[in-house]
């Protein structure tokens, strides 16, 4: 359904409501006060044992469309280096296996965002057989944690990639809440997603335990899908919303509060100061605001087994834990309770991740979706065009690689088109691309969907802002911090080269339509040398347009001057389907006609790789 403004604060309204769910859960939204429960158990007496009670907290996070253990863009199993498996099914087993262990009656699972996004798998079900559409199909995504059953997903930033209709539909066809307490309706300033969700433990000694859980997401949406989100939904920060609705959730009787946070732990931000949110939040959260036992932490791709923070109103410790990506783990937390003065109190808390490698796929999720799997699989399969040569990104990190040339080609072709006739028509264009996987390529021979789509695994779309050289000569001195500063003379290990300061490859960029080096033997901010357009050293003044992806315009890496920069040009598909779509029309991939060395690394002058 299309979102208009009666259907937005429709759906609004009904979360304001709170809604009753099945298995004695409460959905809440603003405004909500659930009525005390009834019938309180005894606390213990003199010289009778204390009541205890224990349960457990299955998590998962940045889940990215991963179903089955697949890769879809080499077309076989997923491995990494550390033999990583991913995928819900893996998933599916581990669950299983602690609610046997445990008890069904004493778990609960909870996922930290990011979930449609990520693989074909996703992709096809939001775009080319869209779940919007009329008599549409369920999203792979929903179906697989519907069947595995989750109790609540908080929303990440990725929720909003295809738009808010979309994100909607899934909403609508999940058997368990999205919760983001820091969504709001722009206009009313009210939750646009349920804020929480109150699930009742049933205990063999006394009253239920009532744990909440509380989801909050990225308040970078506001920067990185600016153009589904501006004007109808704003994300202020997560402490601020956490020490607005702890007090509450605790004052409606809640015995435990679970934090479900689509925010990494390390207190920073990708985005610099363009927001006054800090992006990786959870462990300030648990620092400042009181009254939480546990969070879950989505969004950094890390895994964190087990991490106490010590909130400094009351001393007490709050357990955190992200089990990385792609359900490669399964964050349990493990609480212990015992009744005192009438209540339940968390007397231990701790974590552990499980191994998703160390169990095979469940067959109750591979069989359900096993169609889908092969309509996706013959989708990416479909040839688009022939390649005269193999190319790879695999040295792409450290030199000029033609695969990377290939997508700065298509932007600047792409761009080119765009504005021809038009008031820029004349001035230079220049492309920015970066390596987003290592082991991406194209094949000599036949070209498929899924080896074009290998090459831009995130749904950016590609604008044209305007820039001048002077800007030009900043961005790239920006864009080399990626490199370890290493002095001349002895060797380089490639290894060792690149990422300084945990800079990712998505966040170094390449420009092409410019030549220069990167002296990496020269601190940061003075590595940028013979930077030049057409053979002549760049004019500070010069202007140009610059493609560049909605991530980095929008001020993703936090690179400067392009966000503030004018917008010449704006496209609302993905620079992957565009990349597909000119491999298409070209019929064959020649780097003799586009590739080229416009950027080295150099050391005092000489180059690092001859």
């Amino acid at each position: 359904m299309p979102l208009n403004r009666r259907t937005f604060l429709g759906r609004s309204a009904a979360a304001g409501a709170g809604v009753a769910m099945a298995g004695g859960a409460v959905v809440g939204s603003a405004g909500v006060a659930e009525a005390a429960e009834a019938g309180r158990g005894r606390g213990h007496g003199h010289g009778r044992p204390a009541k205890r009670y224990s349960f457990t907290v299955m998590g998962t996070t940045d889940l990215h469309g991963n179903v089955f253990n697949w890769d879809y863009f080499t077309g076989a199993e997923y491995d990494d280096a550390a033999h990583n498996d991913v995928g819900l099914a893996k998933i599916s087993t581990l669950v299983d296996r602690v609610r046997r262990e445990k008890g069904g009656r004493n778990t609960l699972l909870i996922d930290a965002g990011d979930t449609i996004q990520g693989t074909q798998l996703s992709y096809y079900y939001a775009k080319v057989d869209p779940i919007t559409a009329r008599r549409g199909p369920v999203h792979p995504m929903a179906r697989a944690m519907n069947a595995i059953g989750y109790d609540a997903a908080a929303l990440g930033n990725h929720e909003f990639n295809y738009g808010i209709p979309v994100l909607r539909k899934f909403e609508e066809q999940c058997d368990f809440p999205l919760l983001g307490a820091n969504a709001l309706d722009a206009r009313t300033l009210r939750p646009a997603f349920a804020p929480y969700v109150i699930k009742r433990m049933h205990t063999p000694c006394g009253r239920d335990v009532r744990v909440a859980v509380l989801g909050l997401t990225n308040p970078g949406i506001a920067i990185w899908d600016k153009a589904h989100v501006g004007g109808r939904m704003v994300f202020p920060g997560l402490e601020e919303q956490a020490a607005k609705w702890v007090p509450k959730l605790r004052s409606m009787g809640a015995d435990v509060v679970i934090v479900s946070a689509h925010s990494g732990s390390s207190g920073t931000s990708s985005y610099g100061d363009q927001l006054p949110y800090v992006e990786n939040a959870a462990a300030l959260v648990a620092e400042q605001v009181p009254g939480i036992d546990a969070i879950l932490v989505g969004h950094a791709h890390v895994e964190i087994a087990e991490h106490f923070v010590t909130n400094k109103e009351t001393g007490r410790r709050v357990v955190l834990s992200e089990p990385a990506k792609w359900g490669q783990r399964l964050t349990l937390f493990d609480f212990d309770l015992v009744w005192e003065k009438g209540r339940w109190v968390v007397e231990k808390a701790g974590s552990q991740v499980l191994n998703s490698n160390t169990v095979p796929e469940d067959r109750k999720v591979t069989s359900l979706l096993r169609e889908e799997h092969r309509k996706v699989v013959a989708y990416v399969n479909q040839v688009i065009g022939r390649s005269v040569v193999a190319m790879s990104t695999a040295d792409a990190p450290w030199q000029d690689e033609p695969i990377i040339d290939l997508i700065n080609q298509v932007q600047t072709d792409t761009v080119t088109a765009a504005l021809a006739g038009g008031e820029y028509a004349a001035l230079p264009v220049l492309s920015q691309a970066s390596c987003f996987s290592r082991t991406a390529g194209i094949p000599a021979g036949d070209v498929t969907i899924r080896d074009a789509a290998g090459l831009y695994p995130f749904e950016n779309t590609l604008e044209a802002r305007l820039i001048t050289g002077a800007q030009l000569k900043e961005y790239l001195e920006y864009s080399a911090r990626y490199y370890v500063q290493t002095p001349a003379g002895g060797p380089v290990d490639p290894a060792k080269l690149t990422n300084a300061d945990g800079i990712p490859d998505y966040n170094y960029d390449a420009v092409s339509g410019v030549t220069y080096d990167i002296d990496i033997a020269k601190p940061v901010g003075s590595r940028v040398t013979g930077l030049s357009f057409e053979g002549e050293a760049v004019d500070p003044a010069a202007r140009f347009v610059f493609a560049v992806n909605n991530y980095r315009a929008s001020g993703g890496g936090n690179f400067p001057h392009v966000p503030g920069a004018r917008q010449l040009w704006a496209d609302s598909d993905e620079i992957r389907n565009t990349i597909i779509g000119w491999v298409r029309e070209k019929g064959s991939v020649d780097p003799a006609s586009f590739a080229s060395v416009g950027w080295r690394l150099t050391r005092e002058g000489a180059p690092v790789f001859p």
